[in-house]
């Protein structure tokens, strides 16, 4: 869902998710896939900056209760690239901590 405010963001992002699924069908014919990622709030520089405030703010929208790490991402891009992901194309795949769903 989009704030206010931030429409140039969720447009930029339901643009990448629309690109994913073309490319995914231009590109399927030879075998290739073609994924997102859709990182949650990851602990990077940027919410190193947060205050406790903001952070407890940001965890407790999240059912796992924690930001995630950045290998948390890498895990997903791996297992995607991985055999394991072979027959996944055209997907949004959401690390999140189950974000989406709060």
């Amino acid at each position: 869902m989009g704030n206010a405010g931030q429409a140039n963001y969720a447009a930029a992002k339901a643009g990448l998710l629309g690109m994913t699924r073309s490319l995914a069908r231009e590109v399927g014919s030879r075998n290739i896939t073609v994924n997102a990622i859709a990182p949650g709030f990851i602990a990077t520089d940027m919410t190193d900056a947060l205050d406790d405030n903001q952070r407890e703010a940001l965890t407790a929208q999240t059912p796992l209760q924690r930001l995630g790490e950045p290998e948390d991402i890498a895990a997903a891009v791996c297992f995607l690239a991985s055999a394991g992901g072979s027959y996944i194309t055209g997907e949004t795949l959401n690390v999140n901590g189950g974000l989406l769903m709060s």
